[in-house]
Parts: C-alpha cells; sequence; structure tokens
C-alpha cells in the first residue's frame, strides 16, 4: 500500500511525504515519471529500474528524475518512508544548470541531516523561505559531487550494500563479509569505494549515523544506550563517529532537529 500526501505546495517545488508497505520481490509494471524531481529515502529501501540503471534507493542513495523517464519498481525489503520533491522545469534549470544531473546521487550523513531539517521546516509553516532555503541547499548538496558510477562489479557491491543495510549475521567485518559474496576482501574494498565513492567502513559508519538520526529524532532518552543499540563500543565512540560524519555532537543534533 502507497501513501502520498504534501508538506509544502509551492509554485515552483512540491514536497511530498510517501510512505509505502509493499512487499513484494517483482517488479511494478512500467511507471512514466510525471516531473522534474528528487527522491530520498528517510527509512527502509527499495529497488528501482531508471535510466541509471537498477539501484537499490535507501537513506544512503537518492535519485532525480525527469519527465518520461520509465521507472519500476520493486520492495523485497518490506516498504519505505520518502520525501519526493517535484521542481518546476525552469527551478530545474537554475539548480542544475551548472551540475551534472546524474541519475543515481550517494547521499552522505550531511545530506542525511538537510533532508530531516527540510522535512522539519516543511512541518513548521514559512515554505516560501525557511523550507525553499532547506530545499535549495539540499539540491545543492545531493547533486555537487555526483557522478554516474562505472557498471564495473556493481552487483557484487549492490548485494554488499544490501547486506549492511540488512545487518545480516556476516556484517561485523569486511574479511567475513567478502567471503559470504565469494570475493576477495581486496576486491569487494576496491570496486565498494569506486562505486559509491567512500570506503565500506565509512558507508557502514554511515548507516549507523542514519539510525542514531532517528533515535534522536524520536527523543531517545540515553545515549548509552543508544551507542549499544546501534554497536558502538561505548557513548564516546557514539559521539566522535556522529562529530566525524556531520561536524556536531549529539546535544546539538538534538537542538538542530528540533528547529528551523
Amino acid at each position: 500500500m502507497r501513501s502520498s500526501h504534501p508538506l509544502v505546495r509551492q509554485p515552483d517545488f512540491v514536497v511530498h511525504a510517501v510512505r509505502c508497505r509493499d512487499d513484494h520481490t517483482g517488479w511494478s509494471r512500467p511507471e512514466p515519471a510525471t516531473a522534474h524531481g528528487i527522491v530520498l529515502a528517510r527509512r527502509g529501501g527499495f529497488r528501482r529500474r531508471g535510466r541509471g540503471g537498477e539501484e537499490f534507493v535507501d537513506p544512503t542513495v537518492g535519485y532525480l528524475t525527469v519527465p518520461g523517464e520509465e521507472e519500476r519498481f520493486a520492495h523485497p525489503a518490506g516498504g519505505d518512508d520518502c520525501t519526493s520533491v517535484h521542481l518546476s522545469p525552469r527551478l530545474w534549470r537554475e539548480l542544475l544548470a551548472d551540475r551534472s544531473a546524474v541519475s543515481v546521487l550517494h547521499l552522505d550523513a550531511r545530506i542525511d541531516l538537510a533532508h530531516r531539517r527540510l522535512l522539519r521546516a516543511a512541518r513548521l509553516g514559512d515554505a516560501g523561505f525557511a523550507a525553499a532555503e532547506r530545499l535549495v541547499r539540499l539540491v545543492g548538496a545531493a547533486t555537487g559531487p555526483a557522478v554516474d558510477a562505472p557498471p564495473r562489479d556493481r552487483a557484487m557491491v549492490e548485494a554488499a550494500r544490501s547486506a549492511l543495510h540488512d545487518g545480516g549475521p556476516h556484517t561485523d567485518g569486511l574479511v567475513p563479509l567478502a567471503r559470504s559474496l565469494g570475493v576477495s576482501p581486496y576486491r569487494l574494498s576496491r570496486s565498494f569505494q569506486a562505486l559509491v565513492g567512500v570506503p565500506l567502513t565509512r558507508y557502514r559508519n554511515r548507516l549507523r549515523v542514519g539510525r542514531a538520526l532517528d533515535r534522536l529524532t524520536e527523543g531517545v532518552p540515553s545515549l548509552a544506550v543508544l551507542a549499544v543499540e546501534l554497536g558502538f563500543a561505548d557513548q564516546a565512540h557514539l559521539t566522535r563517529t556522529l562529530h566525524a560524519h556531520l561536524g556536531h555532537p549529539p546535544g546539538q543534533l538534538r537542538r538542530m532537529l528540533a528547529e528551523v
């Protein structure tokens, strides 16, 4: 089941909160995209086929759409919560005129935080200024350094991403993960960074940072408990990782997620 409701409607952009609770591994029928836009997942994940090929979309990977682009979707993970932004052709040109409008976007934790702050601004009103400013900064940050990944070893890297996302039994280290995929650790490490743009270790921490942002948004009472929940050695390890990825300690992140 899929639901969508608008958070912001402006002449040049619309921000929708989308929730999908499908559970099917097969591909949907072709669906033509209706607008220029950007889609970002906040929770969960799904598979998508589009002009950039096939990708598993989760909070670390988003994508751009163009009108008429044929898309297919599959939901083997059970569902997702996404933000879908439609941009007017004029705003699309203004934001992306000097950038490479690639299809697939690899998103770091700072963009995840910018995404959440856009949603916060959208819910608090002042769409013409506060939400618009968050939106243009988010699009700029997400599309600025992105490049289309080469196809080499794509299936292997996608399988590694999927395993890390699901937290399977072989995801507690590079060597067991590589063995579970039937490849050498060197090949996995080298190809992962070539295709995703960051080392596998940083990507794993990126996932944990996203989960920490979820829990901070929900008001988790204890950082020590959160550190254990997410598999960090201790609270100090959690704090160092959040600061390394986002530039802010947990207490400041709480305040940032509570304000526009």
